[in-house]
């Protein structure tokens, strides 16, 4: 292994230790100051070293997309997974089953099939499977509405066997789409509101609402402060990146993860050629709006723009002056830090110049 970052291969994953520790007891101090739940999402880091760091900070668990995921999870000692999607059919099941007899295990649901689905299998297993029902604050993607529809699917939860009624799950995701810094904010009170009225609504027919969990990096702070939510499920904030950066939540010094890469070549006096493209950086845009250009943040080059990318190419426009020469090594933040992890097989961990590590991207491809 590389003992210093100028001696690494390019494009490669780099991750500031002080920086990512610093972020995970950030955040862990804020929930814990707010007197809520932090479980926050692993699939932006995918690697078990960092789920490790979380739960020593005080996360009571991880959440995660996929039952793969949870498998990674799991086989690196972690007891307390909320897998986040609609786990259906009997494979799923079975994979499903086998995890609740090595962790505890809650999952979610936004239909009353998928419920039943769930219902018949745990109960056929002899198990009672935590669920919540996902809410759509907004997002338009999962979720069933607020209010009476969500109370009547967490009436029909609690009544089927072989599950029990957890509590409530939304992400605000929209929230980081609304515009100014204001706008955000206001989005994503809202989405806390939402939940806690529809809560409500939820105990009013006598039935308990155990966890109202939220969770968004651009909104970490701000929906999580709503009187009522116990659980907030951030995942970008380890790494955090320019969209983040955008939204004014941290400054590029606060950002841990970056991709370092290499001048290739010098085409034209206005643009230069890095060696990361698609395959390293992703094509997703930052996660702002009103929409911004580039697909990254240069780190000690502010004005460059990393305009377009290949597969192998990323294409960046820089001013006829500068100085910029074949060979120079430039770090780069991400639009969105999630996908990228999942293009490298391992992250290079870093303190000032040293390379003092190298960790598995072990959840990579974790898609099923």
């Amino acid at each position: 292994m590389a003992t210093y970052k100028s001696e690494l291969d390019t494009p490669a994953l780099i991750v500031d230790i002080d920086k990512l520790k610093h972020n995970i007891a950030d955040m862990a101090a804020f929930a814990a100051s707010q007197g809520i739940q932090l479980r926050p999402h692993a699939k932006t880091h995918k690697t078990p070293q960092i789920a490790r760091l979380q739960l020593e900070a005080g996360a009571i668990g991880l959440t995660v997309a996929k039952l793969s995921e949870a498998e990674v999870f799991i086989d690196a000692g972690c007891q307390e997974i909320l897998v986040a999607y609609p786990l259906v059919g009997e494979t799923k099941h079975r994979r499903l089953i086998d995890l609740c007899r090595r962790a505890n295990i809650t999952t979610v649901v936004d239909h009353p099939d998928i419920a039943a689905g769930l219902s018949r299998s745990m109960s056929a297993a002899g198990l009672e499977l935590p669920v919540m029902v996902e809410v759509d604050t907004g997002l338009t993607r999962c979720g069933v509405q607020p209010g009476a529809p969500v109370r009547e699917l967490a009436q029909q939860v609690a009544r089927l066997p072989g599950l029990s009624f957890a509590g409530l799950l939304t992400h605000e995701g929209h929230a980081q789409l609304a515009g100014a810094p204001d706008q955000v904010r206001a989005t994503g009170l809202s989405a806390g509101q939402m939940m806690a009225e529809t809560a409500e609504l939820i105990r009013r027919s006598g039935l308990e609402v155990p966890i109202i969990s939220v969770g968004l990096t651009a909104t970490a702070k701000i929906t999580a402060t709503v009187a009522g939510v116990t659980e907030t499920r951030p995942g970008i904030y380890v790494f955090y990146d320019r969209s983040e950066m955008l939204h004014q939540v941290v400054p590029p010094e606060r950002c841990a993860a970056r991709v370092l890469s290499t001048v290739a070549t010098r085409p034209t006096a206005e643009r230069v050629i890095l060696d990361a493209g698609t395959k390293a950086l992703t094509s997703d845009r930052a996660g702002v709006s009103p929409p911004v250009a580039g697909h990254g943040y240069v780190v000690d080059h502010p004005d460059w723009e990393v305009s377009s990318l290949s597969e192998e190419h990323g294409a960046t426009t820089i001013a006829a002056a500068d100085p910029a020469s074949i060979g120079e090594r430039v770090e780069i933040i991400p639009n969105h830090i999630c996908p990228v992890v999942n293009l490298f097989d391992s992250m290079f961990i870093t303190q000032g110049e040293r390379v003092i590590d190298e960790w598995a991207v072990a959840a990579r491809g974790k898609s099923q």
